[in-house]
């Protein structure tokens, strides 16, 4: 009788610790993508806390120190400074006017810290100008 109660407590824990760590990684890993403007009005409700923000890198902001690469996102009239000091090579596609995405946590002073970068070039996705036929070829 005390085996089976001490194997279904150790059954009970188990089972308990694999809720906690599931629900742990999924708050971790559920960011959802913000405007530099959303950011922004979230005041200091934003600070600290593990978000993706997005925006087009400005032109010329782009400075590496090392492993650690400085930028500037931009919307509108809106920017933030970013410090990306992750592991992973940045992509082929990060460079002055390609979207972005950073994810990682504002910090106290403003500046956002990412560890990690996706970014697109807009121009690699748009569709290849199509070429129109001769006008004098076409009455044929």
């Amino acid at each position: 009788m005390k085996t089976y109660l001490k194997f279904g407590a150790l059954v009970v824990v188990i089972i308990g610790v694999l809720v906690w760590l599931a629900m742990g990684g999924i708050s971790e890993s559920k960011t959802y993508y913000k405007t530099i403007a959303e950011l922004g009005q979230m005041g200091d409700q934003a600070k600290g806390k593990r978000l993706r923000v997005g925006g087009d890198v400005t032109q010329g902001s782009i400075h590496r120190n090392g492993s650690e690469v400085t930028f500037t996102l931009h919307q509108d009239a809106r920017v933030l400074n970013v410090v990306y000091t992750g592991n992973d090579p940045l992509p082929d596609t990060f460079k002055d006017g390609a979207q972005a995405l950073a994810d990682g946590k504002l910090g106290s002073d403003g500046v956002f810290q990412a560890s990690k970068i996706q970014a697109k070039c807009a121009s690699k996705y748009e569709a290849k100008p199509q070429l129109k036929k001769d006008a004098s070829r076409a009455g044929m």
